[in-house]
């Protein structure tokens, strides 16, 4: 039974990293969606890991990069590496790897913000805020406003 179905698992689980990578927790996820024999499942993903087709690392590290690109922070790119099930090691090193935040920050308000600081101290605040929700921590805020 187990040899009948693990092809078809295994090649479920191709399809799905063929398109982008993904995260252990993420291809255990879709594969539990259409499977819902567990071990087997398990089993394609030690497969996967052997073939360095499944790696938690080199995801972070493409994640971690796109993210950033798109203008978030660091602390919110851990947070969401976290929750798509990569350990909280791997996404510190990826993420402190990647490197050049204040930049990061820096780029992702001036993008949002095209008239600069403000002066209003209203305005100053949602301008902080802003940043703070991308997941920037308050030096590399601090950096932009001081």
């Amino acid at each position: 039974m187990i040899e009948e179905i693990f092809p078809t698992i295994y090649n479920k689980a191709l399809d799905i990293i063929s398109r982008r990578e993904h995260s252990k927790k993420e291809v255990r996820d879709k594969l539990l969606k259409k499977f819902d024999d567990l071990s087997v499942i398990e089993d394609v993903i030690e497969k996967l890991i052997k073939n360095s087709l499944l790696n938690d690392s080199r995801y972070a590290e493409m994640y971690t990069r796109a993210r950033k690109r798109k203008g978030f922070g660091p602390k919110r790119i851990g947070y969401e590496l976290n929750s798509r099930g990569v350990s909280e090691t791997l996404s510190s090193i990826a993420i402190e790897e990647e490197g050049g935040w204040l930049e990061a920050a820096e780029n992702a308000f001036n993008k949002k913000f095209k008239d600069g600081i403000s002066l209003d101290f209203k305005t100053k605040l949602k301008q902080k805020s802003f940043l703070q929700n991308r997941g920037f921590s308050f030096k590399e805020i601090d950096s932009i406003f001081s």
